[in-house]
């Protein structure tokens, strides 16, 4: 298991300020103290803080983790044959054997078993997500055991090394970022130069607005003429874009440093 967690600050197992142990494997990211507030602003910072920064706020993380703690117990039995769409959309990132991978906004983790299933035993599947109820739902549903680790962590400041990933894999994570911009750019931290990062919903956006009594328009984050270069201006580059009825799947490589 490649060791990604901050010096000193963070680990996955030892109960430390920041990190402590709960149902063996759920790992809690509480606030550090001034001293090592400095010391964690000094190791983990956003790769390109100029983007999408002034649109990230506490009342936006608020505000989704009210909209996520109030569905979460609900949650899979509202989307219950997404399984197979999952399934599909990991197979797409060209995960091996070995490598470590980044579940961003897990919610309920469905996305674990298959990115375990791609990276084996010799590999690490890391899930965060920043809404303590949707992680509970992780060990009801018993999909804990896929995980390395689960972390209770901000995707836009996340505990983790420069450059420690191979990938992250995002299901529904881009429309619920406070900061789209500044979420991306620290994924871009994380993860190592031609690194990829999967964007997935398991429907495509014609078929979410639909289902939603609501009309896509061009303003979406999602729709590729707004997301290519909010990518590219992130660290990233686009390699797919898939707008289906039964699939949204975007595809990006992490740009050389």
């Amino acid at each position: 298991m490649r060791f990604c967690f901050v010096a000193h600050s963070y680990t996955p197992v030892a109960p430390v300020t920041h990190v402590s142990p709960i149902r063996g494997r759920f790992a809690v990211f509480s606030p550090p103290d001034r001293a090592q507030k400095a010391a964690w602003d000094h190791e983990v910072r956003p790769a390109r803080e100029d983007v999408g920064m002034r649109h990230d706020s506490a009342d936006g993380r608020a505000a989704v983790r009210k909209f996520f703690t109030e569905r979460a117990a609900r949650w899979d039995t509202r989307f219950p044959d997404d399984g197979p769409a999952y399934a599909a959309a990991v197979a797409k990132v060209g995960l091996r054997p070995g490598d470590t991978v980044l579940d961003a906004g897990c919610g309920t983790g469905r996305a674990l078993p298959e990115l375990r299933s791609r990276v084996g035993a010799s590999g690490t599947v890391l899930g965060a997500d920043l809404t303590p109820a949707m992680l509970d739902e992780v060990a009801r549903a018993g999909r804990q055991p896929a995980a390395t680790a689960l972390l209770l962590a901000d995707v836009a400041r996340l505990p983790l090394r420069d450059g420690c990933l191979d990938a992250v894999f995002g299901a529904g994570l881009i429309s619920h970022l406070p900061g789209p911009g500044s979420g991306l750019s620290e994924l871009a931290r994380v993860v190592r130069p031609q690194g990829r990062l999967a964007l997935f919903h398991p429907l495509g956006r014609a078929a979410l607005a639909a289902r939603q009594g609501r009309r896509i328009t061009p303003q979406d984050i999602r729709a590729e003429p707004r997301l290519r270069p909010l990518l590219a201006a992130t660290g990233w580059r686009m390699l797919s874009y898939v707008d289906e009825d039964e699939r949204y799947l975007v595809l990006a490589e992490r740009e050389a440093v």
